[in-house]
């Protein structure tokens, strides 16, 4: 096998951690007020796409399933 050959999955993976920590973060403020949402939100963002990012390619499988299917 290729050295490189899980270099996709680790891409995929960190795409989606930087778009799920950006939307949770974003929620966070938007809850809990500019100055908790920034100052503490950072942490239940990080720990939720690091979480959910293990999983980018289902979402990704889904997503293009309600693609084709409804679209």
């Amino acid at each position: 096998m290729e050295e490189n050959s899980g270099c996709w999955y680790w891409a995929g993976y960190w795409i989606t951690w930087l778009l799920v920590f950006g939307g949770c973060w974003v929620y966070c403020i938007s809850s809990y007020g500019f100055l908790i949402g920034v100052g503490v939100g950072w942490l239940p963002s990080s720990i939720a796409a690091t979480v959910v990012s293990f999983f980018w390619p289902l979402i990704l499988i889904g997503i293009l399933w309600v693609f084709l299917k409804y679209g």
